[in-house]
């Protein structure tokens, strides 16, 4: 494909033979129009794309210049601006630095063309340049932009805390109590929570028709996909679908057992609900809160863990295990690999077993030049 093909290209969103009355905004225009073709070419969504534009057109607004006079200051200005006006949490705020760097290298891209009609409207040397770097994006500002309440379990943390889980099904068999059902209910959410990557009230509101067979995973029969259809959604919208592939074979097995085991027990009924409560109702986050604040304490885990935690580890832990990113991010159900990254915070000793992996092969360099 030739440079004037491409979705995008700058002459070709341009409207030719037309003598504009005010030539700046006709040039932005047209630079949205390219902009719009080019996400459209890539399969994006429209309310993804206007969403960008909505978010462009307000940084134009903020900086009162155009985008071939945008520099680094005017969007260090504008993230200064959010900070002080409003309680945008970092992950907006990284959002939007996001989509605007997407724009700006559009425009910066020399395949598209840009460069070379600005200087040919506005004189040389007018051009736009690159506004985003690593030292003015929340990106490389911070290890970890998550809420700091929520974050993700160490391996170590989490096995004490499902171990502790299983314990009180134990107990309350031992003792011959009431709450023996319940227990092994809790205990199977929060291990259903960590091992698909869920939200507590995603996991609440899963019915049991939402696992289903997978061919690439015929191990896991039944489990081996769980279909939400309560994702979170955005504002205005509705909720939110995703498929999730099972991934950890030790909680297929823990959830196969609960539902063939323990959930008729709870005498269900009609009741679709795949988490029930003595009374047959559907469980509910308030709920596993409570419980899971229970467990917390009974360890003297600290308070910063919290259900959402669960999910966080799923991401983070997979990631130290090597899974592929773009794998992760769909299932997690994000749209943008920057709300993934958000997500994870790797352990320090994942970090210092890649840092040893990084030098092994110069350090074996360095051992065979000493023995030569």
């Amino acid at each position: 494909m030739g440079q004037g093909e491409l979705a995008g290209f700058a002459q070709r969103a341009l409207v030719s033979g037309v003598a504009q009355l005010r030539p700046e905004d006709a040039m932005f225009d047209a630079m949205l129009r390219g902009w719009r073709a080019q996400q459209a070419a890539r399969g994006l969504r429209v309310e993804t794309v206007e969403s960008r534009e909505r978010l462009v057109r307000r940084f134009l607004e903020s900086t009162n210049e155009y985008p071939w006079n945008w520099s680094p200051a005017h969007l260090e200005e504008w993230v200064l601006s959010l900070r002080a006006e409003s309680h945008l949490a970092p992950s907006t705020i990284r959002s939007y630095q996001v989509d605007l760097r997407l724009f700006n290298e559009y425009l910066t891209d020399p395949r598209y063309g840009w460069g070379t009609v600005c200087e040919q409207s506005f004189g040389e040397g007018v051009f736009p340049v690159a506004i985003c770097h690593e030292w003015n994006t929340i990106a490389h500002l911070s290890d970890y932009e998550g809420r700091p309440e929520a974050r993700a379990f160490s391996r170590k943390e989490l096995q004490a805390f499902f171990d502790y889980a299983d314990d009180q099904v134990e107990r309350a068999v031992a003792s011959r109590r009431k709450g023996v059902l319940s227990a092994y209910r809790d205990a199977t959410v929060f291990k259903v929570i960590y091992a698909w990557g869920l939200r507590r009230t995603e996991a609440c509101k899963l019915d049991v028709v939402d696992f289903a067979a997978n061919p690439a995973a015929p191990e896991f029969g039944g489990y081996g996909m769980l279909h939400v259809r309560y994702g979170k959604a955005k504002r205005g919208q509705p909720p939110r679908r995703r498929s999730v592939a099972s991934v950890m074979g030790w909680a297929v097995e823990s959830l196969a057992d609960y539902v063939e085991n323990i959930r008729p027990r709870f005498e269900p009924a009609e009741h679709p609900a795949l988490f029930l409560t003595e009374r047959a109702g559907r469980l509910k986050p308030s709920e596993v809160n409570a419980r899971f604040a229970a467990y917390r304490e009974a360890l003297g885990l600290p308070s910063s863990l919290t259900p959402h935690s669960l999910r966080h580890s799923y991401i983070t832990h997979l990631t130290e295990d090597g899974v592929d990113r773009r794998f992760i991010q769909v299932q997690a159900g994000h749209e943008c690999d920057s709300s993934t990254a958000i997500y994870t915070h790797v352990s320090d000793d994942f970090m210092n077993a890649a840092l040893r992996r990084a030098l092994a092969p110069a350090l074996s360099s360095a051992k065979h030049k000493e023995h030569i």
